[in-house]
């Protein structure tokens, strides 16, 4: 995969159920944005399954700088957050969160039993889910004067920029985004181009 790619999933899976021995394991997969996402998606989950025995799950977010939680919610150390989190890197999506709740059949499972089970609801939480892959974007802004505007509109049409937004006021300023590899060679172009002012977003 490019540089400047990652994966990730377009929208919630469908809910899906694994069954062990009596215990039902449901498993769900999220897109989130932020950690602040986790805990109102929990809360619902725990209002939709109010008999599961444990709500465990395992998220990451970040493309160059991966941050990720797993969380076992009281099952033995390392069972079930762990084997979730897995599947999020054996998927290699980020910005993503994996629940897995439990619904305990009266049979003890073993480490290893619920190991396994953790990690086949949250496999198939991602089979059947979208799988998307996404391109790291960097964002430029183009200040200059009406006389310049062909030469701008122009380099934008030929490398076939994005614009984002253009504010045509005493002055224009045009948005434009492009595939993170381009930045440093868009730069060059419009820097090249005097007297355009262009200065990098941090989006």
């Amino acid at each position: 995969m490019d540089s400047d790619t990652y994966k990730t999933i377009s929208s919630p899976s469908p809910e899906v159920m694994f069954k062990e021995r009596k215990s039902k394991f449901y498993g769900y997969a999220f897109p989130i944005l932020d950690e602040e996402e986790v805990k109102p998606i929990l809360e619902e989950l725990s209002r939709q399954h109010p008999t599961a025995n444990h709500l465990c799950y395992a998220w990451q977010l970040g493309i160059e700088d991966l941050k990720y939680r797993a969380n076992d919610d009281g099952e033995p150390n390392n069972s079930a957050g762990m084997p979730i989190y897995g599947q999020i890197q054996s998927f290699g999506v980020t910005n993503v969160l994996i629940v897995v709740a439990r619904i305990f059949g009266g049979t003890k499972l073993g480490v290893g039993g619920l190991i396994s089970a953790y990690r086949t609801a949250a496999q198939m939480a991602l089979e059947n889910t979208k799988i998307i892959k996404k391109t790291l974007q960097q964002q430029f802004q183009i200040s200059f004067d009406y006389p310049e505007m062909d030469k701008v509109m122009r380099a934008i049409k030929q490398n076939q920029l994005e614009i984002v937004s253009q504010e045509m006021g005493m002055d224009c300023i045009i948005i434009i985004s492009v595939r993170r590899k381009d930045a440093d060679r868009t730069e060059e172009l419009f820097s090249s181009m005097h007297p355009l002012k262009v200065k990098r977003l941090n989006v």
